[in-house]
This record gives structure tokens, C-alpha cells and sequence, in this order.
């Protein structure tokens, strides 16, 4: 995957890697509206609370929010509408076998132009426990007292 141009806002779920284990990354096209590319482009979007599903063969994105454009006029969208995913049909069927192991889920990691193009980053994640997120904010925890012990700045 090539990094989106540095003009062009990333979107990220910067909660999705701690609440959730990822195991794969799949990039897909957006089918959007004019206003909700202008909106994108002037970064106004939220993936907290977004996943992607499968519906008959078709995958949509959820509950992402991507705010009005104001200078849109009568032509606006709704800001958290089903959005379709634009994937390959053996990316889709890979998916749809993946999805149906249980506690596997599709959640939209980054949002960015590439080439021109809306695309997002879906990882296909399986949910963390509580005691998964407790050795993770220890490991970061020890990690940041050895950084200030070695950068000569003791702090405690």
C-alpha cells in the first residue's frame, strides 16, 4: 500500500488498534457523493464508531461520519449513510468466509486519497479482551519510564 500524497487529510481509528486485534488490511474504493468528497478533502470525518458488512454480496460502510459540506446547498448528503465498498468479487468471497469464523469483524482503519480516489483502509479484526488492553498499556507504560530514565530525564 503507498502512502496518500502528504496535501490529502488521513482519516485514522487511532482507538481500532486498541480495541482490536487486527489480522488482515484490505483497501477499497468509496462510492461517494460531491459533497462528501469536498467534506473528505477538508478532513471532516469520524471513524469511532464505523464497521463495514456484507449485504448479499455487496459490502457498505457504516456509521462513519462524515460531516456536511456547507457550501453544498440542496445537493448535502446524510452524514452517517451506508457508503458502498468498491472490492474485487475474490476479495468479497475471501471476505464473506472470513467473516463467518466467529468474533471476526470489518472495521475502517484509515480514510485517504490515493491517486484521486477515496479509499479506506478496512482491517478484519477480532475483538481484544480486558486483559489484553491491560498488558498493552503496561507494556507502553514501561516502555515510556525506560525513555525517560535513558534520555537522562527522571521525571519521578
Amino acid at each position: 500500500m503507498s502512502k496518500a500524497t502528504p496535501t490529502t487529510p488521513r482519516i485514522t481509528n487511532r482507538r481500532a488498534r486498541y480495541e482490536y486485534s487486527i489480522l488482515d488490511r484490505y483497501e477499497a474504493g468509496l462510492a461517494l457523493t460531491g459533497s462528501e468528497v469536498k467534506s473528505l478533502r477538508q478532513g471532516r470525518a469520524s471513524l469511532a464508531e464505523g464497521f463495514a458488512r456484507i449485504d448479499d454480496g455487496q459490502p457498505f460502510l457504516c456509521n462513519v461520519h462524515i460531516a456536511e459540506y456547507e457550501s453544498a446547498g440542496y445537493a448535502g448528503h446524510e452524514p452517517t449513510r451506508k457508503r458502498k465498498l468498491l472490492l474485487h468479487k475474490r476479495e468479497i468471497k475471501k471476505l464473506v468466509g472470513k467473516l463467518n469464523e466467529q468474533g471476526l469483524t470489518l472495521i475502517p482503519l484509515a480514510l485517504y486519497f490515493k491517486n484521486g480516489y477515496a479509499k479506506v483502509l478496512l482491517g478484519l479484526a477480532r475483538g481484544k479482551k480486558v486483559y489484553d488492553k491491560r498488558e498493552v498499556k503496561k507494556k507502553r507504560d514501561a516502555e515510556r519510564d525506560l525513555q525517560r530514565q535513558l534520555s537522562g530525564k527522571n521525571v519521578r
